[in-house]
C-alpha cells in the first residue's frame, strides 16, 4: 500500500526544492520520500504554475539548453555532495 502524503507535507517539500540550492534527491532523503516522487511533486508544481500562454516564471528554464544546464549543474550537485562525505568518511578512518 502506497504512502498518502498531505497536500501541506507535498506542498512544503517542494518549496524546500524550489527556495534552497539542495537538489532533490538530497532533499527527499531527508524528508524519507522516494526522490522519484519528490520530482514528481515539483513538475507537478512547475506545471500548475506556468499556465498556457504566459511566461514561464523566472527560476524554470525558458530552452532546452538551460533545462539540459538545470540538470548538468544538480547532478553536479549530487555528485559534489557525495565526494565531501566521502572525504569526510576517509578522513576519519585514516587517522
Amino acid at each position: 500500500m502506497p504512502k498518502r502524503y498531505t497536500q501541506q507535507f507535498k506542498d512544503e517539500a517542494v518549496r524546500l526544492v524550489l527556495d534552497g540550492p539542495r537538489p532533490i534527491i538530497q532533499v527527499a532523503r531527508e524528508l524519507g520520500v522516494n526522490d522519484t516522487t519528490l520530482g514528481n511533486w515539483v513538475a507537478q508544481y512547475r506545471r500548475s504554475v506556468a499556465e498556457p500562454g504566459s511566461t514561464p516564471r523566472g527560476d524554470e528554464p525558458v530552452t532546452a539548453r538551460e533545462r539540459e544546464l538545470e540538470r548538468e549543474v544538480r547532478k553536479l550537485r549530487e555528485e559534489n555532495a557525495f565526494l565531501v562525505k566521502a572525504s569526510a568518511f576517509f578522513a576519519r578512518n585514516h587517522r
